[in-house]
C-alpha cells in the first residue's frame, strides 16, 4: 500500500494562471481600436481607409478575447459576490467591443466607451488581486 501513496504532495493553486492574467492586454487592443477610428477619421483615402477598418476589426476581436478570458478563467463566484456587477459589465464591454460597438464603428466615442468600461473592470480587478 505504502508504494501506492504518494511520496510528495503538492498544491496547485492558481499561481501560475492567476499571475498572468491582466486587463492591461485588453485596454492596449481597445486603445488601438480608438486610434484606428481616429486616424479614420482624418483621411479619406478608399485603400487606407479599406485597411484602417480591417485592423480595426482585429484588434476589436482581440479586446474580446482577452476579456472573455478574464471572465471566464480569473474572475471567480466570490468577486462576483462582492461585485455583483460584474457579469453585466463585462457584458456591456464585451457588446461595446463588438459589432454593434467599435468593431463596427468608426467613431472615436465608441472606443473610449469601450475603454471606459475595460477601466472600470481594471479597477475590480486590481482590487480583487489586493485582497
Amino acid at each position: 500500500m505504502s508504494l501506492l501513496r504518494p511520496k510528495t504532495t503538492v498544491s496547485a493553486h492558481c499561481d501560475l494562471p492567476c499571475g498572468v492574467y491582466d486587463p492591461a492586454q485588453a485596454k492596449i487592443e481597445a486603445q488601438s481600436v480608438k486610434a484606428i477610428q481616429e486616424k479614420y477619421q482624418s483621411n479619406d483615402d478608399p485603400a487606407f481607409r479599406a485597411r484602417a477598418l480591417t485592423i480595426k476589426e482585429e484588434r476589436a476581436d482581440l479586446v474580446k478575447q482577452h476579456l472573455w478570458v478574464l471572465w471566464t478563467d480569473y474572475f471567480k463566484p466570490n468577486h462576483l459576490e462582492k461585485y455583483p456587477e460584474l457579469h453585466d459589465l463585462f457584458w456591456q464591454a464585451t457588446k461595446a467591443a463588438g459589432a454593434a460597438g467599435a468593431k463596427g464603428s468608426v467613431d472615436p466615442a465608441d472606443g473610449q466607451k469601450l475603454l471606459d468600461l475595460i477601466e472600470r473592470i481594471s479597477t475590480i480587478f486590481w482590487e480583487t488581486k489586493a485582497a
